[in-house]
């Protein structure tokens, strides 16, 4: 089994949101600084922590020139790693890895998720949460960025807005759905909503 993840599709923003997001993460207990090293960690393509005061990356992130991989902290050692890409297609993607978190943790961290999609100015697309790890996050790539179809294998949650949202109502009338706010609806097998 692999390693569980949210991964959080959203509109490519004209203005880079990143300062809000880190607020509202912050609102959650998950923080962007390193608790004792007093600066964000950014992973090199080694795994190594590269120190980077937070305007810097965000300055970064907004120019949208390379992925970034960086850590986000509960404590100075419990780390959730955020891996951003950019779509040529206007899409930026968030992978924020479950791995090593208690459930309490990672119950955090998707609220922290649902939390910045629903309330940020950036239309998210789709948010995965795939709680253990059953599928791969780029299973809902062609779903989500090419109207394609979705998995055969649904996740714990999907929040959705548009095409995706009423392809799921379609194809799988037997999903709980709910709103949530930010014109996105919550997906979800029966047991698990």
């Amino acid at each position: 089994m692999a390693d569980g993840f949210i991964r959080w599709y959203r509109e490519a923003a004209a203005t880079p949101v990143f300062a809000e997001q880190t607020e509202l993460f912050a609102a959650h207990g998950i923080a962007l600084v390193h608790p004792v090293r007093g600066a964000a960690v950014v992973l090199d393509v080694e795994g190594e922590g590269v120190l980077m005061r937070p305007e810097e990356l965000g300055r970064l992130l907004g120019l949208r020139i390379a992925s970034l991989t960086l850590n986000w902290w509960f404590s100075a050692d419990v780390d959730v790693v955020d891996a951003y890409a950019y779509e040529p297609l206007g899409c930026e993607i968030q992978t924020l890895w479950l791995d090593g978190l208690t459930p309490e943790q990672a119950d955090t961290v998707e609220a922290a998720v649902v939390a910045a999609a629903t309330a940020l100015p950036v239309p998210t697309r789709a948010v995965i949460v795939d709680r253990e790890g059953e599928g791969d996050p780029e299973d809902w790539d062609s779903a989500v960025l090419y109207e394609g179809e979705t998995p055969s294998r649904f996740p714990d949650r999907v929040l959705a807005r548009g095409p995706l949202a009423e392809r799921l109502r379609r194809s799988s009338p037997e999903l709980r759905s709910e709103g949530t706010g930010g014109g996105l609806t919550l997906f979800a097998p029966a047991r698990r909503l």
